[in-house]
């Protein structure tokens, strides 16, 4: 590889700075001054028609690739700079004859959030063109660049996930200077294993008046993507994006506005000459758009991670099927480049939620290409903290101690999927360093305790933990509490069997740990487990999840507590609470559970119009509710796995 990082006269020679830490530990502070840059690079050459091209490329924070003006690709997926991705892409069928044009749009946000690994000033573009393996061209002095400032300066969004583009059209000029190459290149090149997302441009199903001049455009289920406006009329237009509507008018602030900065909305002045688009995404499903512009001038580039081999999700049940939808397309909508915790507020991809995400992507997609790169990039977040970050590849710090416990048994069922056993000698590495992790903070017994330094979880949102008897605080108080060491002893337990596939013989004893957790948590009077030491109180929680991992001896009253209680968890949870049944031969009870009707159910988000499966079981249920969260679609596994035999 021959290519430079290259870079405009403001990033060239700055030093990059270390922005990672532990979440409670001190951290340098991330830039401020270079925020929301959108530079261009281009690079004119001759080339012969007809053959094969390749091109590998890369950007810091992000690009999107054009060719003779046609929209090629768009990446990387994030990464951590000394495990940096590139794409590789044929772009054959973009070579013209003689003279073409490489153009590339890079940005760099600057934000300390989930979405990127950004705010260290690492700014810059990658390239090389191959023809037919030869090196014909490199990203280098020889190349130009411009700043691109029609975007405008917007406000930040989100958990200042994005910066709004109040976008002007008037103001297009490009100043063109010669690149420069970067002082300070710390990146360490690998190959990104998944595939770039892909774009369609697509129309409302429908638009309907709102006001004088303003119309709403409902686009008919919530997809990720950017809005495009052709050409028409000059004009200054507002658009106001929501994942649902509200007395005819989009909800703008995406139920998130008592702790999201500002509402989704922006201001495009449009000069009726050149079209206006979007370059980062928002999630929505309606648009309000006001201004003197004709609505059917304005579309989406509605943009997904490519399937590979989609697999039908239909069976003779309309309920059933209407639920495996709106899992199926809040999969689709949350997996972009990573999968996302949602696609709107956050845009993280969050360790625990792989654990439901990833498998129903692969069953979905028939492509495990992604739950693959999500492992390794959890892999790659042990830099920081041999017990993970909880999300990751970003600049953003935080640790949860149950999604960390959940590593093995996400490995264990990667492999049952695929049979993938050298990425599993790969990732067995991290299974054991985590596993010596948590072991600073055992007891003589074996449980966990005061596991400080993360997050405790419990379930999400607070309000569905089912009056969990142990205060869940930041960190976490004194004792031993029954959730956190029921996801130790399922830790133990697939990191055991993980032993077994790769050939280590390592003694993980998951039994001292089940047998200290009998005597601190099980309550033979009841036949219950409580939620700690010193509680009677016996949860959902305490209950499902030994389930889960087959801890239940005499599993009756566990069961019972289970169907009298329902689903009064978090949607994640409900994963464990179902495949507990199943594994103790309670099929049909999880069966009715899933389908119940109650208002903890995926029936009640059929109820609220949902069109992707929502990150709490109603819009109110959760004081900032996202419409599309992947972690909810368990049923797609649930029947992929226990229900075959329903799929037609």
């Amino acid at each position: 590889m021959n290519a430079s990082w290259i870079s405009s006269h403001e990033f060239a020679d700055l030093k990059p700075i270390d922005i990672f830490g532990k979440e409670l530990a001190p951290k340098n502070k991330p830039d401020t001054e270079h925020v929301n840059k959108h530079i261009l690079y281009r690079k004119n050459l001759t080339l012969t028609a007809g053959k094969a091209y390749t091109m590998r490329i890369t950007a810091d924070d992000y690009y999107k690739l054009y060719i003779n003006g046609h929209f090629v690709c768009m990446g990387p997926a994030p990464s951590y700079h000394f495990a940096y991705n590139y794409n590789t892409v044929d772009v054959s069928k973009y070579i013209v004859q003689g003279e073409n044009q490489i153009l590339v749009h890079t940005y760099y946000q600057g934000l300390y959030n989930r979405v990127f690994v950004s705010g260290d000033l690492r700014q810059g573009m990658w390239c090389e063109l191959l023809c037919q393996d030869e090196t014909v061209c490199v990203s280098d002095e020889t190349w130009e660049y411009a700043y691109d400032y029609h975007y405008g300066d917007g406000l930040t969004v989100g958990y200042k996930t994005q910066f709004l583009e109040n976008i002007n059209t008037y103001n297009m000029q490009l100043d063109w200077q010669k690149a420069t190459l970067k002082k300070y290149v710390d990146y360490t090149l690998r190959p990104q294993i998944t595939k770039t997302c892909l774009v369609e441009e697509i129309k409302p199903v429908s638009i309907t008046s709102s006001g004088d001049n303003s119309w709403l455009l409902d686009f008919g289920k919530e997809y990720a993507g950017c809005i495009r406006i052709a050409p028409t009329i000059p004009g200054v237009v507002t658009l106001a994006y929501g994942e649902e509507a509200l007395d005819g008018h989009a909800m703008s602030h995406m139920r998130a506005i008592s702790n999201c900065e500002h509402p989704y909305v922006e201001t495009w002045t449009l000069n009726g000459i050149d079209a206006a688009e979007g370059y980062d995404y928002k999630a929505f499903r309606v648009l309000e758009i006001t201004g003197p512009i004709p609505p059917e001038s304005v579309t989406m580039i509605k943009r997904s991670y490519p399937i590979k081999n989609a697999a039908s999700f239909k069976t003779n049940n309309e309920t059933l099927n209407q639920i495996l939808e709106i899992c199926r397309q809040g999969v689709l909508t949350g997996t972009q480049e990573v999968f996302m915790d949602c696609p709107t507020r956050e845009k993280g991809q969050y360790l625990g939620d792989l654990t439901v995400t990833a498998q129903s992507h692969a069953y979905i997609t028939g492509d495990a290409a992604m739950y693959k790169k999500a492992l390794l990039d959890f892999a790659d977040s042990t830099f920081i903290c041999k017990g993970l970050m909880c999300c990751a590849p970003c600049a953003y710090a935080q640790e949860i101690a149950d999604f960390t416990l959940l590593y093995p048994y996400q490995v264990y069922k990667y492999y049952k999927i695929t049979g993938d056993l050298e990425t599993v000698q790969k990732l067995y590495p991290t299974v054991q360093g985590m596993i010596d992790y948590f072991a600073l903070y055992r007891r003589e017994d074996g449980l966990l305790e005061n596991v400080t330094e993360k997050w405790n979880l419990i379930d999400w949102p607070s309000n569905l933990r089912d009056d969990y008897d142990f205060e869940a605080t930041k960190p976490i108080g004194p004792g031993v509490h029954n959730v956190l060491n029921s996801y130790y002893y399922g830790a133990l337990l697939y990191a055991q069997k993980l032993a077994e596939i790769v050939g280590d013989t390592t003694d993980y004893q998951a039994d001292i740990v089940r047998d200290a957790f009998y005597k601190a948590f099980f309550r033979p009077e009841l036949g219950l487990f409580a939620d700690s030491e010193v509680s009677m109180h016996t949860s959902l929680h305490s209950n499902a999840l030994p389930m889960f991992f087959n801890m239940v001896e005499k599993p009756e009253p566990v069961v019972k507590l289970i169907l009298e209680k329902g689903l009064c968890c978090g949607v994640f949870t409900a994963y464990f609470v179902l495949k507990g049944l199943i594994h103790n031969g309670y099929r049909q009870e999880a069966f009715d559970l899933m389908l119940n009707d109650s208002i903890h159910s995926w029936v009640n988000m059929l109820r609220e119009d949902a069109t992707t499966c929502f990150e709490a079981w109603g819009k109110d249920q959760k004081w900032n509710t996202s419409l599309c969260h992947p972690w909810a679609s368990a049923p797609i596994i649930i029947v992929k796995e226990d229900f075959p035999e329903l799929l037609i």
